[in-house]
């Protein structure tokens, strides 16, 4: 197994969950992939030299409960249909693929028959109405500064931070985000902290990975390296296709720390005096 299609499948499991990309027990080439939101799973054989070659999207696979036999046969054209498009030589794949076959999917869902109605539009339209519920308790949108993108291997990472006085108010803040720009509530990952100094001498501080494993903490343990209070920060990431290992908590903070000296919460000369006094 190559490092790079290693680090694909771990990038998969991360952020469809785990089992969603697993080695098939008659073979150490081929995988069993189960796209998020299907009955369906698809037999993936992968070249010895790939990503230089494209994977083969060789058949279904066939464990427990599945989904009528057409809709098996259609995902599978689609999905072969979405590497054709989606593969070019010396990168991987699968991620960019399975975005491209949920695509070709939501194409085709209006031109399907509909019986009682759509649950999961009412579902999507009900959380949406939530989420405006909340942004319009506030009176005005929170104040942002927002940094430069932040951009390796396609995945991009964006970072907001405002001050805040309550985990109530950061907790509104969020969702105004999420609820007034749907590019970003339907990004990868928004990972949120936050340190608030209370009444009495109370501190509260807490973070959110969304989905990004350990990333919530290495922002938190960042604003306190900084000695940041009263500020929250949520930090926006598209995944790209390409796993960045380690390195995303760097360009994680690298984009969180952009927006925090832009927001003048930063004194940069207090910094260096620090750093020169820890030599």
């Amino acid at each position: 197994m190559s490092d790079e299609l290693k680090d694909e499948i771990e990038a998969i499991n991360s952020i469809y969950g785990d089992g969603c990309l697993v080695v098939s027990q008659d073979s150490h080439h081929v995988y069993i992939l189960t796209p998020p939101g299907e009955a369906s799973s698809l037999r993936i054989e992968f070249p010895t030299s790939y990503p230089e070659e494209p994977p083969a999207v060789i058949g279904t696979h066939s464990a427990g409960a599945q989904g009528r036999k057409g809709d098996a046969a259609r995902e599978l054209s689609l999905f072969r249909q979405a590497v054709g498009t989606v593969f070019q030589p010396g990168v991987v794949c699968l991620f960019d693929a399975i975005e491209e076959l949920n695509r070709l999917l939501e194409e085709l869902a209006p031109a399907e028959p509909e019986h009682g109605g759509d649950n999961s539009k009412a579902v999507e339209a009900s959380d949406t109405q939530h989420y405006q519920l909340e942004a319009a308790e506030l009176s005005e949108p929170p104040p942002w500064t927002i940094s430069e993108p932040v951009i390796e291997l396609k995945s991009v990472f964006v970072a907001r931070c405002a001050r805040v006085s309550s985990t109530e108010e950061a907790a509104s803040y969020v969702q105004h985000l999420l609820a007034s720009d749907k590019k970003i509530r339907s990004a990868t990952h928004n990972i949120t902290a936050w340190r608030i100094k209370g009444d009495k001498g109370a501190t509260f501080q807490d973070c959110d990975d969304d989905g990004e494993t350990a990333a919530g903490g290495r922002l938190l343990h960042l604003m306190q390296l900084m000695d940041l209070w009263d500020v929250m920060v949520v930090v926006t990431r598209w995944y790209g296709g390409h796993h960045l290992g380690p390195r995303r908590f760097a360009l994680i903070n690298q984009a969180a720390r952009d927006a925090f000296v832009r927001a003048g919460f930063v004194d940069e000369n207090k910094t260096s005096t620090r750093k020169g006094a820890s030599k």
